[in-house]
């Protein structure tokens, strides 16, 4: 009986164990299949662009439909362009995105172009798109169509000024960093070491001695603002003449438009941090705000030894109602007093350097830095 018992044993044990090493074997590439076959699809959520209808309380995510290898390219500090009757443009990658506004759920489309024009801008006759090299289209509006403009751009420009630089040593041809139409339909092209400036809705153009290629332009009230290498200059004839009236020294980095006048943001070259700044007149004067959106000394010192990299810089201010909203490299803060205190915005808490923040109307859009 005993010997029974153990030949039964000898022979069930083997069979066991060679079950628990199939099962071993099994299960793992059960698991590494899921990972595969998970990887890509709808079920992975994507954290590429958020937006707040609440003054920035709660956040909508509507990153479905983008790419998903925007989670690890991210999207251009100024890649954002939105209103009520355009939609959302969206600049990431190598491509431009396009969300419907009436759209009830979060849907994009890839814009189709026949060149390489990434930049967008708003016209006064609907969407402009260009490349540095100057080619320009419009999407007129309530059409789906893009189409040439300011076709006769470079052959004017390039007989104006035959400066030598790279793009016209390489193309024969001026290259164009900022596109701008004012209120009256003038239309403002920044280029590397001048500005252009058209009157008939580009058939001519003019050559103005302003700008040194990081121009950011904006106007209010018939009053135009432009950042420079020396601060801020403004013009109260459509574009045709510029005095400087930012007198603190530093680099222009940004203006927006806001109730009443302009915000600005320049660059310090002593505390080598960016300040912000209002201007309530049509920019004729200045005042400082949010000196607590300022790195505090100890991070200030930790830079200059090279304990940090970098600082809580301030990026970007634009105006949503009432609030001032302001982006910064660790976040997004928002003053109901113009600018004298601020609070943190509660973010979606997703991996990341910082939030580039957009705004149209009384709506928000946060956009993950790269390494989102």
């Amino acid at each position: 009986m005993k010997n029974q018992k153990r030949k039964r044993l000898f022979v069930l044990a083997p069979a066991i164990l060679l079950i628990v090493f199939l099962l071993n074997s099994f299960i793992p590439k059960e698991q590494e299949a899921g990972k595969i076959t998970t990887k890509g699809t709808k079920s992975v959520t994507l954290n590429i662009i958020f937006r707040s209808t609440d003054g920035g309380k709660t956040w909508q995510n509507i990153s479905e439909g983008l790419p998903e290898n925007l989670q690890r390219t991210g999207v251009w500090s100024k890649g954002l362009f939105a209103n009520d009757r355009d939609g959302i443009y969206l600049r990431a990658g190598n491509g431009v995105y396009h969300s419907d506004p009436n759209a009830t759920t979060s849907f994009w489309t890839k814009e189709i172009f026949p060149g390489n024009q990434r930049n967008i801008v708003a016209g006064q006759n609907g969407i402009l798109a260009y490349d540095i090299r100057g080619q320009f289209l419009q999407k007129a509006n309530g059409t789906g169509n893009w189409l040439p403009i300011y076709t006769n751009f470079q052959q004017q420009a390039t007989s104006i000024d035959k400066t030598m630089d790279w793009m016209y040593k390489n193309y024969k041809e001026r290259e164009v960093r900022t596109v701008f139409e004012t209120d009256r339909g003038t239309v403002l092209i920044g280029s590397s070491n001048s500005l252009f400036r058209s009157a008939d809705h580009g058939k001519t153009w003019k050559q103005l001695h302003v700008g040194d290629g990081r121009m950011n332009l904006a106007e209010s009230n018939g009053v135009i603002l432009t950042t420079n290498k020396n601060g801020i200059l403004r013009s109260t004839d459509d574009g045709e003449n510029w005095d400087r009236v930012f007198t603190e020294g530093g680099l222009g980095i940004d203006v927006e438009p806001i109730d009443g006048g302009f915000a600005a943001i320049v660059y310090n070259p002593i505390t080598k941090t960016n300040t912000a700044h209002i201007s309530t007149d049509g920019g004729k004067t200045w005042k400082a705000i949010g000196e607590d959106l300022q790195p505090s000394w100890s991070s200030l010192l930790m830079k200059r030894t090279g304990l940090v990299k970098s600082t809580s810089n301030i990026l970007s201010i634009k105006q949503m109602g009432e609030y001032l909203i302001c982006g910064r490299s660790d976040g997004a803060f928002r003053s109901a007093d113009m600018g004298k205190t601020w609070e943190k915005l509660v973010l979606p808490a997703v991996e990341n350097y910082g939030f580039n923040i957009s705004v149209s109307g009384n709506v928000i859009y946060a956009m993950p830095n790269k390494g989102c």
